[in-house]
């Protein structure tokens, strides 16, 4: 019996060895298509998985493995899912899928009781949306989903969506429909002439499909549907001013960001339990679509950016963030010139494991993620938006934000030692009680225009 075992395994392994030579002679080009660059890292596989991979049969183990991830996405067993997409990018690096569902369930799924994403692992998704496209620099998807992890949900740093959705645009299957989206990162970003510019390429390229094929009503759309992007873009950069500013001549002209309109922004937080806050403000801007962000972190986190953090660390896919941080953020939604928020992070210890002595609130306001129509009277670097007291230059270099800051320390979070028995209450100068404007199931919807009227004393 102990003979036929090791002759067994004398011919598996036989038969496995010839497998991968017939697969190395049979596809010339599988080296080129399905071998892990240099950057990958196979370091993590256990030896028969290593195996597996040189026998030629990775991109099937790849797929076993990524059909047992979807039956753990379908049970909600989130954790379970990490190890296997890494796994299945390493033995397979042309899975564009694989990295695609992995960097929107890392950056997206991990969320805490009250549906905050754990932002701890956005370094991760974008490590990985870097490997992937390293990977399959043939097409534009990983480039493009890289840049919306920027564009979307960091929501901040333009520059870095605009840098991904370039690289993606140079690549020939790109969908035209997502060559059209880079123009609103370059508006978001503040490049105007470049906006501008790829409107007008964009259109060019489309009247000319349409001068061919004139009865294609796909072609027909693509051209009209750029034409009224294009015209709105040159209006609302009229109308708010933006042509003037660069033309040096702003002061001069009656625009829709003139006067800059006082937000009246102030704030208190009350830690009401050990790690649930209450949170209060005004935001002096009557209507509705405003979400003020607020960030709590450790106070000394060396990856701390104002209202943010260093997301970009290397190319390095570590899935596993660090445990030590804490790190909230969430949107204070504004009604009626106030906002209100009880926000609970007792639930959720690892996701909040509040580990150092000291933290900071943060509340912060950048236009360019708003709406477009308060984006007519703000502008597009807040050009048309002051506060007497909380009005920042210096966070976001060029632009024109809303940003405060509070400090807390570990056991005023927790309620113990001396705050055990006391409730602790901070506040920016200036607070204005909010009352019942937030209670209210009645919304007042005025225009900006009237308190320009107000303003102005017209």
């Amino acid at each position: 019996m102990k003979l036929n075992r090791t002759a067994m395994s004398i011919a598996l392994v036989a038969c496995l060895t010839v497998a991968g030579g017939i697969n190395r002679w049979a596809y010339p080009l599988w080296r080129v298509n399905f071998s892990p660059r240099k950057n990958s890292d196979l370091r993590g596989l256990s030896g028969d998985q290593l195996l597996i991979a040189l026998a030629g049969f990775r991109e099937m183990v790849a797929g076993i493995l990524w059909v047992r991830a979807d039956t753990f996405f379908d049970e909600g067993n989130y954790d379970a899912i990490l190890p296997i997409i890494r796994l299945v990018t390493m033995l397979d690096p042309k899975q564009i899928d694989v990295y695609a569902t992995g960097m929107w369930h890392i950056a997206y799924n991990f969320t805490d009781e009250q549906n905050r994403s754990d932002r701890r692992y956005i370094p991760s998704a974008l490590a990985l949306g870097a490997e992937g496209s390293q990977n399959n620099d043939y097409t534009y998807e990983l480039y493009f989903e890289t840049g919306w992890l920027w564009y979307h949900k960091i929501d901040d740093d333009y520059d870095k969506a605009v840098s991904w959705w370039e690289k993606a645009s140079t690549k020939k299957d790109i969908q035209t429909a997502r060559r059209n989206i880079l123009s609103m990162a370059y508006l978001r970003s503040g490049d105007f002439d470049k906006a501008i510019a790829h409107y007008e390429e964009l259109l060019g390229e489309a009247e000319t499909a349409f001068q061919k094929t004139p009865n294609d009503f796909a072609a027909r759309q693509q051209r009209d549907t750029l034409e009224t992007n294009l015209d709105n873009v040159l209006v609302r950069l009229a109308q708010r001013g933006n042509f003037a500013l660069k033309g040096g001549y702003y002061d001069q002209g009656d625009y829709d960001t003139k006067p800059p309109y006082d937000v009246g922004f102030s704030a208190r937080v009350t830690v009401e339990d050990s790690k649930v806050l209450r949170v209060e403000g005004t935001w002096g801007v009557q209507p509705v679509g405003t979400r003020i962000r607020i960030v709590l972190r450790d106070a000394d986190d060396p990856n701390g950016r104002p209202a943010e953090m260093v997301w970009e660390r290397g190319d390095k896919v570590d899935l596993d963030p660090d445990r030590e941080a804490t790190f909230m953020q969430d949107g204070l939604f504004v009604k009626n010139q106030a906002f209100y928020r009880r926000i609970d992070m007792s639930r959720d210890p690892t996701m909040y494991p509040f580990t150092t002595d000291k933290y900071v609130v943060e509340f912060y306001y950048n236009i360019r993620s708003g709406p477009p129509h308060l984006q007519d009277r703000f502008g597009y670097s807040g050009e048309g938006m002051t506060d007497a007291r909380y009005m920042n230059t210096e966070v976001r270099p060029g632009q024109r934000v809303i940003y405060a800051k509070l400090e807390l320390t570990r056991d005023q979070l927790l309620r113990q030692g001396e705050w055990a028995t006391k409730v602790p209450v901070v506040q920016t100068d200036g607070f204005v009680t909010t009352g019942t404007n937030q209670s209210t199931d009645v919304i007042k919807i005025p225009t900006l225009r009237s308190d320009r009227e107000e303003t102005t004393g017209n």
